[in-house]
């Protein structure tokens, strides 16, 4: 028990005056407002499509464990082949990378909009296609997010990352929404439609970015670097902390994501409107707590404020397990997503302020796959959780995991000052 009063008096030490750059700093870089706007096309897209994903589910095999089955073979390409992906990110061109993955989603989602337009898709075709579209993402989110720093200077790291964050939170608010519209007026299929559109505004902006880093292998093989990357990450203790605290969050808070189409049709009789609505407030208040996550890490230090966010979510899973009215649900669902946002970002800025630009794709690698991980097998123990107790049993005991996760965590300090 003696480590919270180390942990306590190490954030406080800590501390530094309040940043005087705004959290929205980055977008006056030209280059950085180009990606980020690219960014938050996809980001929207995705989220449209994973309301249109999640709801199609419910249409053609309504238990649980197919609902949580379409965020698993998302995630399960991420969990084996992250790592590999980050190598290639760290050894070829990424702008070359980047436009291959925008190429191969786009088709993907093109055509799972045409066959769910013509009323062809099955349940297990609808696995499938989520599964390629995994296999694109898997190489596509490390070498996005490991060319973030070329975009920015050093010490704007955090607050670029930061707005990545804003990026998804802001899609997430936006995107369930426009889903639920698009579902209840044209038809499931135009949400895998809008989605491929989305790529292609990307795949836009990759065609005219002149990059000038190189990549250079440094004359070691592809298994040396992959050697070198997992080395790096189990020698260095900052990096150590980082993925288990992922595991420690993302675990136990899978349950929120896995079981949310389910929880809208059954625990709240809600349609599709009502359950992008649910996911947007979520991501709604995500954007809220991003504006002030500067001055709260600056003010308690990482550890106290993802411990504090863990516990935070915890408390609104025990709160959506009794499907409360929606004046309680509201401010619960938007205290959840600043909750989420504050953990993942803060994680995700330490690993990226920490990572050596030869070894920054690897490491991101290193993190999805965790974090894909943890979602995977989460998502598989909630959705079986939930078939064998309901969904509201299933919901209480994630809650009782996540505020013990939270306590488990000042075990593995960040250690680490993040100059926002």
């Amino acid at each position: 028990m003696r480590m919270f009063p180390q942990v306590f008096t190490r954030n406080l030490a800590a501390r530094s005056p309040r940043p005087k750059q705004s959290a929205w700093e980055p977008l006056r870089l030209p280059l950085f407002r180009v990606f980020w706007l690219a960014s938050l096309a996809s980001n929207l897209g995705t989220w449209i499509h994973e309301v249109g994903a999640g709801w199609l589910m419910t249409n053609l095999d309504a238990s649980p464990e197919m609902v949580a089955a379409v965020r698993t073979s998302m995630s399960l390409p991420i969990v084996f082949l992250a790592i590999p992906a980050g190598v290639l990110a760290d050894r070829f061109d990424k702008r070359r990378l980047l436009l291959m993955t925008q190429s191969l989603l786009f088709g993907v989602t093109a055509i799972l909009s045409i066959l769910t337009f013509n009323n062809q898709i099955t349940a297990w075709g609808l696995l499938a296609l989520t599964f390629v579209m995994g296999l694109g993402m898997v190489i596509h989110v490390p070498t996005w997010q490991s060319a973030i720093p070329e975009l920015v200077p050093r010490n704007q790291i955090p607050r670029a990352v930061g707005l990545g964050s804003v990026s998804f939170n802001l899609a997430r608010t936006l995107g369930p929404a426009i889903g639920g519209v698009l579902i209840a007026l044209v038809g499931i299929w135009s949400t895998f439609a809008i989605n491929a559109v989305s790529f292609a505004c990307v795949i836009t902006v990759l065609a005219v970015w002149k990059r000038q880093t190189i990549e250079n292998s440094r004359g070691r093989s592809f298994y040396a670097s992959l050697r070198q990357g997992i080395r790096y990450m189990l020698l260095n203790s900052v990096m150590r902390h980082v993925m288990i605290g992922v595991v420690l969050f993302v675990m136990p808070g899978s349950a929120l994501w896995s079981l949310m189409p389910l929880y809208a049709k059954s625990q709240l009789g809600w349609g599709a409107q009502g359950f992008g609505a649910l996911v947007g407030c979520i991501g709604a208040g995500a954007v809220a707590g991003a504006s002030i996550l500067p001055r709260l890490r600056h003010r308690f230090g990482s550890d106290v404020l993802v411990a504090g966010a863990m516990s935070l979510f915890a408390i609104g899973l025990a709160i959506m397990s009794a499907a409360p009215s929606w004046p309680l649900l509201l401010p619960t669902v938007l205290m959840m997503g600043a909750g989420w946002m504050a953990t993942l970002t803060t994680l995700n800025a330490t690993a990226q302020f920490t990572l050596p630009p030869r070894l920054r794709a690897r490491g991101m690698g290193c993190y999805l796959t965790m974090m894909a991980g943890s979602m995977s097998i989460g998502s598989l123990v909630w959705g079986q959780t939930a078939g064998a107790i309901g969904l509201a049993g299933a919901l209480n005991v994630a809650c009782v995991v996540m505020l013990v996760t939270a306590m488990v965590s000042f075990a593995f300090p960040l250690a680490i000052r993040l100059d926002d």
